[in-house]
């Protein structure tokens, strides 16, 4: 078993010119399978609103659903690093609740980190968040907590100004203490820039090749979602396929009756069986 990755593997892998590895995980069976895989960090995403909730955006998630799903995954997770999705209004009001919300999902969901969108603006809460002892992962780009903001699900920081902007929040994550940068949905040419700008690892999701490291939503990349499939998802599985095949053949053979057979049933001594007649 190899030691669990931590916020501290992430700078020395960006020293070392390591790519980083996460994936999204909601559950323990498959935050079990990604763990033994080798996958550097398993982020709990409010991204299961939609794959998993069947919401449209993440808005509707809360800190409920999150500590929920962070609890299943931290009890399969040995050696990944797990880090927690803040969702939507649970650090905006306050810097206080920022903080006790943070440290809710460290105590009671067992992540080792959270993540909050947001750049400049978002800076003296994910101060005051270190500040209690707990890493934050920033998040720039498309965020999709402010889906409404932006009219939708859209490439960010094409035109000059919000690329300038982009590069500077990622700046200022950097100053106010955030361990690493996800950059989701902007120019590769960009992202490059971010990445060249600053000594945090990024990690990319529709970001292009020049990232520190990438991350995918688990159902988009093994083909389980077909509501939405971004751009820049690559399926390297189409398990909807095969579940569905599965589930077919299990319901003719129901129906057929040749399930289940003799080996998948118990017995029982036949001296006790003569006496229930």
């Amino acid at each position: 078993m190899k030691n669990r990755f931590t916020t501290a593997d992430f700078a020395q892998a960006k020293q070392k010119n390591k790519k980083i590895t996460m994936l999204t995980a909601y559950d323990y069976s498959m935050a079990k399978i990604i763990d033994q895989a080798g996958i550097d960090c398993l982020l709990v995403g409010d991204s299961l609103g939609m794959v998993v909730q069947g919401y449209d955006s993440t808005l509707e998630v809360t800190m409920e659903d999150m500590i929920y799903h962070c609890k299943a995954v931290a009890r399969a997770a040995q050696n990944s690093l797990i880090i927690a999705d803040m969702p939507f209004l649970s650090y905006h009001i306050s810097v206080e609740e920022a903080v006790r919300n943070a440290g809710r999902l460290i105590q009671q969901g067992k992540a080792q980190a959270v993540k909050l969108e947001g750049g400049i603006e978002m800076t003296e809460k994910i101060k005051a968040i270190i500040g209690a002892q707990i890493p934050v992962l920033g998040h720039i780009g498309l965020t999709p907590q402010s889906v409404n903001v932006f009219g939708g699900f859209k490439v960010q920081g094409k035109e000059l100004e919000k690329a300038k902007k982009l590069i500077q929040d990622a700046k200022a994550l950097q100053e106010a203490g955030a361990f690493g940068i996800v950059l989701e949905a902007v120019p590769e040419e960009l992202a490059r820039i971010i990445t060249e700008s600053v000594k945090i690892p990024t990690i990319g999701i529709g970001a292009g090749r020049y990232c520190d490291g990438q991350v995918l939503v688990i159902n988009d990349m093994l083909g389980m979602y077909s509501d939405f499939t971004p751009k820049f998802v690559k399926q390297y599985a189409s398990l909807s396929n095969a579940i569905q095949t599965a589930v077919k053949d299990y319901a003719k053979e129901v129906e057929e009756g040749s399930f289940p057979e003799k080996k998948h049933s118990f017995t029982m001594e036949e001296e006790i069986l003569e006496k229930l007649y």
